[in-house]
């Protein structure tokens, strides 16, 4: 990977996350404001439980760029293939699985009443059903670093061999 890919991934993590945090900070401060003039009959409780599974859902997203970030500064330095890469592809994998779960509380949140059409909470569940995948794709490379890692380690150690007996 080049120097200008690694800044071009850099300035697109910089410009998510930094969008990730206003988003954050407005959709609290809307939140907080509506939640503060609702009424009873449910409405807080449930508004309140959406508010905090995209936040934290917000917080999932934001935790796998910073691991994208951290993946691409050992790849610049040629050190991906080491047992230190294995932290970030665990914790992005993870963002990913509680991501979808998230999505499916939403689901569960919005489905009972008649205030969300269950073909949005369908669609929300088939979302987090993406999500999921997304996770089991990270297993996979996480698998396929693994092997790589091992590769690279069986190389050094027959070329410190080879070494010797020149």
């Amino acid at each position: 990977m080049g120097k200008q890919a690694v800044l071009a991934l850099r300035a697109v993590i910089v410009a998510l996350f930094g969008g990730c945090v206003v988003v954050q900070g407005v959709l609290v401060t809307l939140m907080v404001r509506d939640l503060s003039g609702a009424g009873g009959g449910g409405v807080l409780p449930r508004a309140a439980a959406v508010m905090l599974i995209v936040v934290l859902g917000i917080v999932c997203a934001q935790t796998v760029l910073w691991c994208v970030w951290r993946l691409s500064t050992l790849v610049r330095r040629g050190t991906v293939f080491t047992p230190s890469a294995f932290r970030y592809v665990d914790v992005a994998g993870g963002a990913f699985a509680v991501a979808a779960l998230l999505l499916w509380a939403l689901g569960v949140v919005l489905a009972p009443g008649e205030a969300v059409a269950p073909g949005v909470v369908l669609l929300i569940g088939v979302v987090g059903l993406g999500v999921a995948g997304v996770a089991l794709v990270v297993l996979v490379l996480r698998i396929l670093l693994a092997q790589a890692v091992a590769r690279d380690a069986e190389a050094c150690r027959m070329q410190a061999e080879l070494a010797g007996v020149i």
